[in-house]
């Protein structure tokens, strides 16, 4: 007779126990600071959402992109959110890798999203990342240091000012270069940056019948005119150096210019982390009077593996995380400067952050100036203004950037490193079918 109250009790228990089962969301993401301050925000999102437990591998980015590719096309499952940019959405969307983001919420406001940022995350019209933060880049600069050169930046500056200025800001006595470029290889680092200076030189990374184009002298004057300045006004062990590196350089006030992604802006204006905080400058991106600016358009954006067995937790950290509400909860922790910028339109119509972000407009601005369908001076067939948006690009950019970031430590030649550019394009190209 005493059988069924314990069996009752067990019951009991089995169901509390399910009831109260959590879900481990294992995150992959980069290591860039408004990343690393959303990992310090997430008790937000545990406290909401108490059955969900997040786990976090946080990782710099050319090991971040090399782990999630190789995760999601042998089907891993290692992670259950990835961090992943503008290149590979489309490519991924296309192969089936991703599943569609249409479990965000009734109170997700897609619509307010950039145009230009959503396109870049939709295949088919439908959106299959969702942008944590979005980018262009433009250059910073050290305003005492302008002035003290006598000179005064142009809104929208040529690739000759820039230079000119930068050697005239150089003072190797006190550690100060007259700018800091990305030189580390690989092709979210030096070649995002090299890709989209070449195209405000007018080189192009192919013609319309796809044959690579480092024979061309668009090419050599975009890489020649990048390694004699940096040797001329640049830090040692450029070839080193990323955004993190820079972003360093900067901070410690070790840099007159900084030509990088714009969400640095906030970073290098923040007085608790920036001894120069009160002296930054923003401007457009140089260009050569071609028409196009060596800018690019680029989002960190969070997605969900296709076949994910905990999609339903993983879209709702998704829509935590990219938000209206996540921007006021940065506000009101760390003030509206530090917000992850460009994604929104409300962000930039928000009188708040406009008064506290005297880089708004100039992000704004650098976002609406790229265009991927057309981001050369010379017609091309390919899309992406910093990459180019085909599956072969990857993994040729890292070998053409370990070539230029050689040419730039001077253990080998610019011609060198463009006649080994052209035959690794060439051979990658022809191999692919793409002639």
């Amino acid at each position: 007779m005493r059988l069924l109250p314990l069996l009752s009790s067990v019951l009991v228990l089995a169901l509390g126990s399910t009831a109260h089962a959590q879900t481990t969301l294992t995150i992959a993401t980069v290591n860039n600071g408004d990343m690393v301050r959303m990992q310090g925000l997430t008790d937000d999102f545990t406290a909401e959402n108490p059955d969900i437990q997040l786990q976090w591998v946080t990782l710099e980015e050319n090991i971040l992109r090399e782990r999630v590719t190789t995760d999601i096309a042998t089907k891993g499952g290692q992670f259950d959110v990835m961090t992943i940019g503008t290149y590979e959405v489309p490519i991924w969307a296309k192969n089936g890798w991703l599943l569609q983001l249409d479990n965000l919420g009734d109170a997700y406001d897609v619509d307010d999203l950039l145009p230009a940022i959503r396109g870049g995350l939709s295949a088919d019209g439908k959106l299959y990342a969702a942008p944590f933060y979005g980018e262009s880049s433009f250059i910073m600069y050290r305003t005492d240091l302008m002035d003290k050169a006598g000179l005064t930046m142009p809104d929208a500056p040529t690739w000759e000012f820039v230079a000119d200025a930068a050697r005239k800001m150089t003072d190797r006595s006190a550690e100060i270069n007259g700018i800091c470029l990305r030189g580390k290889a690989g092709w979210g680092e030096n070649m995002a940056f090299l890709t989209a200076m070449s195209n405000s030189f007018g080189a192009r990374w192919f013609d319309e019948a796809w044959k690579p184009q480092f024979d061309q002298p668009e090419w050599k004057n975009t890489l020649q005119f990048y390694v004699d300045l940096m040797k001329d006004a640049g830090p040692v062990g450029a070839s080193s150096n990323g955004f993190n590196e820079n972003l360093t350089l900067f901070q410690q006030g070790k840099c007159g210019m900084w030509i990088d992604a714009t969400v640095a802006a906030s970073f290098v204006t923040n007085a608790k982390e920036s001894s120069v905080a009160d002296k930054v400058g923003f401007a457009l991106a140089p260009d050569t009077g071609m028409g196009k600016r060596g800018n690019w358009l680029w989002a960190w954006s969070l997605a969900v593996p296709a076949g994910s067995q905990k999609a339903e937790a993983a879209q709702k950290f998704i829509s935590w995380a990219t938000d209206k509400a996540y921007a006021e909860l940065v506000a009101s922790k760390e003030g509206w400067a530090n917000v992850p910028p460009g994604t929104r339109t409300s962000l930039y119509e928000n009188a708040e952050y406009q008064a506290a972000a005297p880089f708004a407009k100039m992000t704004l601005d650098s976002i609406n100036a790229a265009d991927p369908t057309a981001p050369t001076v010379k017609p091309v067939p390919y899309t992406g203004v910093q990459f180019v948006a085909i599956p072969e690009f990857a993994g040729m950019a890292n070998t053409v950037g370990q070539l230029f970031s050689a040419a730039l430590a001077g253990s080998t030649s610019v011609d060198d490193a463009l006649a080994q550019a052209q035959q690794t394009a060439d051979r990658e190209m022809s191999a692919a079918g793409y002639y």
